[in-house]
This record gives structure tokens, C-alpha cells and sequence, in this order.
């Protein structure tokens, strides 16, 4: 069973923001997750930015890979309570 993270809209914005500082396109996003062995498709992919798509687990492990950033970058000024 593939372990999954609740997301949220900031959670998402986030993720665009830093597709955004990298420099990469959706596609070009998608097609690096996928050389990484994740089944993930453009429209996916927009529904985790929109944070209506539960990520799994073995997806973020692949968008820090591909980021080469820290866990913590991808929570950044969520709240939490």
C-alpha cells in the first residue's frame, strides 16, 4: 500500500514555487519524475500544485531528489495547529 500525504492548497503552492525557482516546465517536472520511476502525468502533477491531489510518499522522496533540496523546503510557512 503507497503511503500518501493529506496536501493542501499551500502545501501546493509551494511546490510551484519551487518547480518555479528551478526553472522547469510541468512537462519538463514530469518527465524527471518519471526517469525516477514515478507514473506521474502532467494533469497529476497540476492537481499536486492545486494541493486536490494526495502525494505519495515515494513522490516527494523523488521531487527532493530532483530538487536536491531539504524535507522542509516543501513545508515551509504552513501553518500548523
Amino acid at each position: 500500500m503507497d503511503q500518501k500525504l493529506k496536501t493542501t492548497a499551500s502545501f501546493g503552492a509551494n511546490l510551484r514555487q519551487i518547480r518555479l525557482q528551478h526553472g522547469y516546465t510541468q512537462e519538463q517536472l514530469v518527465a524527471k519524475m518519471q526517469l525516477l520511476n514515478q507514473s506521474v502525468s502532467r494533469s497529476i502533477y497540476a492537481q499536486m500544485e492545486c494541493g486536490n491531489y494526495n502525494i505519495r510518499i515515494t513522490e516527494l522522496i523523488a521531487l527532493k531528489k530532483i530538487y536536491n533540496i531539504s524535507y522542509d523546503t516543501f513545508f515551509e510557512g504552513l501553518d500548523i495547529e
